[in-house]
């Protein structure tokens, strides 16, 4: 028993995850001037009433899926093999209209550029693509030799408007209970008053679109036990018609408990790469991640950051191509590692209701304020896609309060205070 948990631990768990997770989603999406589409479910047993306290093994308790509503677990219809996403749990996978299946191994690797889009640097965009590409297949090939069990499935999909994306995910494992790695290049037309703002805009007026392509490489990482951390990561470039382009992305981590070697670790990779291109980067960097991912009606942060930046176009974009290059080459070296260590931990039934809370504030965060999750709903993209990066399992409880000098308020107190996690000079 930790009595750090401030709380009666005897009573049955709250409510877990539909009723909050509806609210929010149908918040998120009166903010995104949309109705949310049917979601897909999959189907579960029950397999026993008790659970108790978990020696290592990666946080699976008896071989399956947790569960704690009701001192339930469950195991999902999930064979985790790697196979194209047709039909899953016995549910068809919701495609929009203007999306077709594009599967045959034949075209694992081709390009998902449209070939007519007549503005733009194709040089760029054509690198780009590789790169994230080959970061997408190294950073899955990863993760499985990590967890050891389970495999991506993919979707890969084409746009009949142009463009498509390769979306893979991974559930259910013995090391990650849920990880998507989604690849997308899209072509349609924005707003001139979204696009001025990163630029001067021409030849466009007021309430008029400007057609773009973009692409980018997002994932979201979480992994079974709740001594390793949550990891996102999100990197991508645009091109518009009217000349204006940027490039944008970070990497950041959620823990739910500091560390502060893996924090030392984490922190020190992405500084390294922003102090090979530009030595001002990783603290300005740094700084608009704190900045960025802060749940603001709870005032604190979502996890501990990492690097986020936005818009940029301020120097040559070849220059920027290898930031970017180097910083989403990062992610294994500066992640897999603090997974490797943590991924076999003991912990208790409570430790992984915590977790579970620091989940509920991932959920509120990504649903309320995340640009690209707002972006997606508003273009009226694949709306599975775009809650990819949600954990399968998050709880609220009412007036949740942890006990002062624990852990958990250490790292509470992190989130609501940035702290720095390597010296300027390092």
């Amino acid at each position: 028993m930790v009595p750090s948990l401030r709380r009666d631990t005897s009573r049955a768990m709250a409510p877990f995850l539909v009723l909050g997770m509806a609210s929010l989603l149908a918040f998120a999406c009166v903010l995104a001037g949309r109705s949310s589409g049917n979601l897909s479910a999959t189907p579960t047993r029950v397999v026993s009433p008790n659970f108790s306290v978990v020696k290592g093994g990666a946080g699976r308790l008896g071989g399956v899926g947790y569960r704690p509503q009701s001192s339930l677990l469950v195991e999902r219809n999930t064979q985790g093999k790697f196979r194209s996403l047709g039909k899953r749990g016995g549910m068809s996978v919701v495609r929009a209209t203007n999306e077709i299946p594009a599967n045959d191994p034949a075209d694992q690797d081709k390009s998902l550029l449209p070939q007519d889009v007549q503005f733009g640097v194709p040089e760029i965009r054509e690198k780009f693509e590789k790169v994230l590409m080959k970061a997408q297949d190294d950073i899955c090939a990863a993760i499985e030799e990590l967890d050891g069990e389970a495999k991506f499935e993919q979707d890969r999909w084409l746009k009949t408007t142009g463009g498509g994306g390769r979306s893979r995910v991974l559930m259910e494992g013995k090391v990650f209970e849920k990880a998507g790695i989604n690849l997308s290049v899209l072509k349609g037309a924005l707003p001139k008053e979204f696009v001025e703002k990163r630029g001067e805009v021409k030849g466009y007026e007021d309430g008029e679109k400007v057609p773009y392509i973009g692409m980018g490489l997002s994932a979201v990482l979480h992994p079974r036990n709740p001594f390793a951390p949550t990891m996102h990561f999100n990197y991508r470039l645009f091109q518009t018609e009217s000349g204006v382009w940027w490039f944008g992305g970070g990497t950041d981590i959620t823990p739910s408990y500091i560390d502060k070697d893996d924090m030392s670790h984490f922190h020190g990779i992405h500084k390294e790469v922003c102090d090979k291109h530009d030595p001002n980067f990783y603290a300005r960097f740094k700084k608009w991640a704190d900045e960025y991912f802060v749940i603001q009606h709870r005032k604190e942060t979502r996890g501990l950051g990492g690097i986020f930046s936005d818009d940029m176009n301020d120097r040559d974009p070849k220059e920027l191509l290898s930031f970017y290059t180097d910083a989403v080459n990062s992610v294994i070296p500066a992640y897999i590692p603090i997974v490797k260590k943590h991924m076999n931990d003991d912990f208790t039934p409570q430790q992984k209701e915590w977790q579970g809370i620091r989940r509920g504030r991932y959920v509120e965060f990504n649903l309320l304020y995340d640009r690209g999750t707002i972006f997606g709903l508003k273009q009226a993209l694949n709306t599975e896609r775009i809650l990819m990066s949600l954990p399968l399992l998050a709880r609220w409880e009412y007036d949740f309060q942890v006990e002062e000098g624990s852990p958990e308020a250490d790292i509470l107190d992190a989130f609501q205070n940035p702290r720095e996690w390597v010296p300027a000079s390092a």
